[in-house]
């Protein structure tokens, strides 16, 4: 049957409809708001004695370039596993991540940093907003190749004040230590996307099953995200740390426990096949699992061992959900989780959260010196003792978890209206829907928009 009218005018219009939109809002109200800050304002820079070189753009940015490569080309091309979904997995996180960028500047400034009536803006504003980026790519990430770009913009929307909100309560309000987001990030994004993919459950998916796997050159090209996302992750956890001492140990706990990681991916990879070959999905994603875990306990003194234990147990149990869990969450719980995020960043967020709790309840004068003020400013004060603001770390992680379900909830919610165009369950993880494929001559993938798809809509 051929497409409705109505039906193809739909799906042409409402993404840049939504894009111009969104657009127009957003420039109203960075010309009401933005400011830049006294960094970045050319007379407020100049009325005091500076030295230039003493400007935050020189300590922060070379982290912010590392975390933004991260974003753009870590998260992007880690998931172009998917053989047909190459074009949309790299398209829509740029998509989603230039969006995001822009409005959580808004939402965070509006939580953080909105002083006189003005929102202020400098490099550690443009490093909080790719950390909202990255949540946002997490949750992507569940429900890669089953929903429409118009369906992703919305997602994001809803998400990113929802990450504003729950970022403030947890650092602001609790005052919990999560510098690396194995929280606020990791556990955030993994739990909203989760519970936004059973809202969003099909039944018949099992007619684009064969679009699901990888071939050889897409698991070579989502290898260039894993090790891009590997190479930076010590920026991604220390960026936001306090000068000197605090980044410093962040960056070396992070590098150790990627290591470690790594040689426990590969270990139980091995162990847990058949024939004792190596699974390119587990080394991909489960290697990264290091750089996750010590996300909020990254700063503290966590020790080099403690980082070393902490990272080869995140890659002992991400691959081990790969292998396990991944078929019993759909076929048990109806959630399909295209990307596997609640092994990579569900459960090591979960497991990041409790090492923090631990190491907090650990902590004591002796072991920091005068640098307890930069990691546990309440405890050096004699505000709190090390045990509550365990308590406080564990709070946190229960709040996050309620912020996510309920997001996640309300974000299938949206996405389920009718209005909304989302690929049919014959033609999930298939780019020719929404791009331009030069080279494709295949009959089912070039004429899938000709009929009407009789399918159940997600």
């Amino acid at each position: 049957m051929a497409e409705s009218p109505r039906r193809a005018a739909g799906r042409r219009l409402q993404l840049p409809l939504l894009c111009l939109l969104f657009q127009g809002i957003t420039a109203i109200l960075f010309a009401t708001f933005v400011r830049y800050n006294h960094e970045t304002d050319a007379a407020a820079w100049h009325l005091g004695n500076h030295s230039n070189s003493d400007n935050e753009f020189y300590f922060r940015y070379p982290s912010f370039q590392d975390v933004h490569a991260m974003i753009f080309v870590g998260f992007g091309f880690l998931m172009v596993f998917l053989q047909r979904y190459g074009f949309s997995s790299v398209g829509f996180t740029f998509l989603l991540a230039a969006l995001a960028l822009q409005w959580s500047t808004l939402v965070q400034g509006f939580l953080h940093s909105f002083h006189q009536g003005h929102i202020y803006v400098g490099v550690e504003s443009m490093i909080n907003a790719d950390f909202c980026a990255g949540a946002v790519l997490i949750s992507f990430g569940a429900i890669l190749g089953k929903t429409g770009p118009v369906q992703l913009l919305l997602m994001a929307l809803l998400e990113v004040v929802l990450f504003g909100i729950n970022e403030f309560v947890l650092l602001s309000l609790l005052r919990v230590r999560d510098a690396g987001g194995s929280m606020t990030i990791h556990t955030f994004g993994a739990y909203f996307g989760l519970v936004l993919s059973r809202v969003l459950y099909r039944s018949r998916l099992e007619k684009s099953k064969h679009r699901q796997g990888s071939v050889y050159h897409s698991d070579l090209f989502a290898m260039i995200g894993t090790i891009f996302l590997w190479i930076f992750w010590p920026s991604f956890n220390s960026a936001p740390t306090s000068l000197g001492d605090v980044q410093h140990r962040t960056a070396l706990n992070t590098y150790y426990s990627l290591t470690a990681s790594t040689l426990g991916t590969f270990a139980l990879s091995a162990l847990v096949s058949g024939d004792g070959r190596l699974d390119m999905v587990h080394i991909q994603n489960a290697a990264l699992a290091g750089g996750v875990v010590v996300g909020t306990s990254g700063e503290m003194m966590l020790t080099p061992f403690g980082a070393l234990t902490a990272g080869f147990l995140a890659g002992a149990i991400s691959t081990l959900g790969y292998k396990f869990f991944t078929p019993i969450l759909e076929s048990k719980f109806k959630v399909q989780d295209t990307c596997g995020i609640h092994n990579l960043h569900g459960m090591p967020g979960i497991l990041g959260a409790f090492l923090g709790v631990l190491v907090a309840g650990l902590a004591t004068h002796e072991a920091y010196g005068d640098g307890l003020e930069n990691v546990f400013p309440l405890i050096a004060n004699g505000q709190r003792s090390a045990k509550s603001q365990a308590v406080y770390q564990l709070f946190g992680l229960f709040v996050t978890l309620v912020f996510a379900s309920v997001g996640g909830s309300l974000g299938g919610l949206l996405l389920r209206l009718p209005c909304l165009d989302s690929p049919p369950d014959s033609q999930c993880y298939e780019d020719q829907i929404y791009w331009e494929v030069p080279g494709e001559h295949e009959p089912e993938v070039q004429t899938p928009l000709n009929r009407e798809e009789q399918d159940t809509q997600a």
